[in-house]
């Protein structure tokens, strides 16, 4: 079949790859009917990430039609539509049955790599390096499904791949933002970043009862997505002083909930911005922790901190003493998908979550390289590239 391979960083192709297999009696194998670029994914192209391979497939964002069902499979019949979480979780062990379903025990069969790194494993993670247990993407005509009764989710009557796509990763990771973040009646959320998770965080709190929602980011598109389609107040840091607005907006205190949904690449400004991007270059840190420092900074005393971006190991500067001086709650996760996926589909069944405005450019797979670049660059008003194998 044909698949977008990494070859090395900044440098993807599509190539000739074998066809996947049920491999474990849970297994499904799905050919693939959309699959979506993502902000995390750049990671990876731009060589940020670790332990990405000569020949990797990217994508972890995607909906489809099962094809082969493994002998355990009971939820799901060749031909089902069905829409798969990026986070791969046995549904079996502690975590899982806590509802930690990134944390997962038995999702990464590449353990001891980020034990070295972080303490502990997560679950595994589709298309997203060995780090994550070396899956393959769904950037493919075709991808293998483990765990599939846990993970794959049957999409309603009614609820079309383009919009169903996103309950894959973007819309659980932003409501997971959402509610862990304990955005909810009275409260005023901030979120820094408008791409398709800080947008879908937004309209997670909107849902939860927040009386006043605000996005952060510099891009006119995204911005503009955010107040028109979602109805979030906007900030464009590049052109106001965020802190000053934010304060003016909540009476001197600050938000009560800030969610972080930019990442390890987050731009900056000034001094601060350039120190942060060079410091990355050289790798004296691994990522750049802007808006999460501002994210701090700006939250009222007492409040919550939620990140959702992809950080892979260490940042400086990290404001610490603020954390503990403003008696502050500081939380972050890999996606519990399987947690949320199952409301959001009601959800979008509902008209309540509509996403169909973040494919702002569709490709065939031959084209994925294109559309990676005009994502990357935002070319066009790109927002999302969307593949269709």
């Amino acid at each position: 079949m044909r698949a977008l391979t990494w070859q090395g960083v900044n440098e993807l192709s599509v190539e000739d790859v074998p066809d996947p297999h049920v491999q474990n009696d849970q297994d499904v194998v799905l050919r693939v009917t959309r699959t979506t670029t993502c902000g995390s994914d750049l990671h990876l192209v731009g060589g940020y990430i670790p332990f990405m391979k000569k020949g990797d497939v990217l994508g972890h964002e995607f909906v489809g039609e099962v094809v082969e069902v493994g002998r355990a499979v009971t939820r799901h019949r060749v031909g089902d539509r069905v829409v798969v979480c990026s986070f791969i979780a046995c549904g079996r062990c502690w975590y899982c049955r806590n509802d930690l379903w990134s944390a997962c025990d038995n999702g990464n069969p590449n353990p001891a790599i980020p034990e070295n790194l972080w303490g502990f494993a997560p679950g595994g993670c589709f298309g997203y390096s060995h780090v994550m247990g070396g899956y393959s993407g769904s950037m493919a005509e075709y991808v293998r499904v483990p765990y599939a009764d846990y993970g794959a989710f049957s999409v309603p009557e009614g609820v079309s791949d383009q919009r169903a796509l996103f309950a894959s990763d973007s819309v659980p990771t932003g409501f997971m933002g959402a509610h862990l973040g304990e955005a909810g009646p009275g409260k005023v959320v901030a979120v820094w970043g408008a791409g398709a998770v800080g947008q879908m965080a937004a309209r997670g709190a909107q849902l939860l009862g927040a009386d006043r929602v605000v996005v952060i980011d510099r891009i006119p598109e995204r911005l503009a997505q955010a107040e028109d389609v979602i109805g979030a107040e906007v900030l464009d840091y590049s052109a106001t002083d965020v802190g000053g607005e934010l304060r003016e907006m909540t009476g001197g205190r600050g938000p009560d909930v800030c969610i972080e949904a930019v990442g390890m690449e987050a731009h900056g400004e000034g001094v601060a911005g350039a120190y942060d991007q060079v410091k990355q270059q050289l790798r004296l840190q691994t990522d750049r922790p802007t808006a999460v420092r501002e994210a701090v900074h700006n939250c009222r005393k007492g409040g919550s901190v939620f990140v959702l971006g992809v950080f892979a190991e260490v940042v400086d500067k990290f404001p610490l003493g603020a954390v503990v001086n403003k008696g502050l709650t500081v939380r972050g996760a890999q996606m519990h998908g399987h947690r949320y996926i199952p409301r959001i589909l009601e959800r979008m069944a509902a008209g309540e979550v509509t996403t169909e405005h973040l494919e702002t450019h569709t490709v065939g797979l031959e084209d994925a390289p294109r559309g990676y670049a005009m994502f990357k660059d935002k070319e066009d008003g790109c927002v999302r590239s969307v593949v269709v194998p």
